[in-house]
């Protein structure tokens, strides 16, 4: 059951991350966006080298990192 709703749960951090991308940067901190970025890479890991491998969670973390990756762009490129 927590290789499924686990993930499920999870799929709002990269959702929030897409519908920013509208917003102005300057809302956007660029601290914790790095933060979120190495969390998912560490937690992306985590579920591909858990048993039985746990995609659906990888998924949503290979996809919050691409998200948050977006924002760190228009956040730190937007800044002097």
């Amino acid at each position: 059951i927590t290789h499924f709703w686990g993930p499920v749960a999870n799929w709002g951090l990269p959702l929030a991350a897409f519908r920013d991308m509208r917003a102005s940067p300057d809302i956007i901190s660029g601290r914790m966006t790095t933060a979120l970025i190495f969390y998912s890479m560490a937690f992306m890991r985590f579920a591909y080298r858990v048993q039985p491998r746990n995609l659906l969670l990888m998924a949503c973390h290979g996809t919050n990192m691409v998200a948050q990756s977006i924002q760190a762009v228009r956040v730190f490129s937007k800044r002097p």
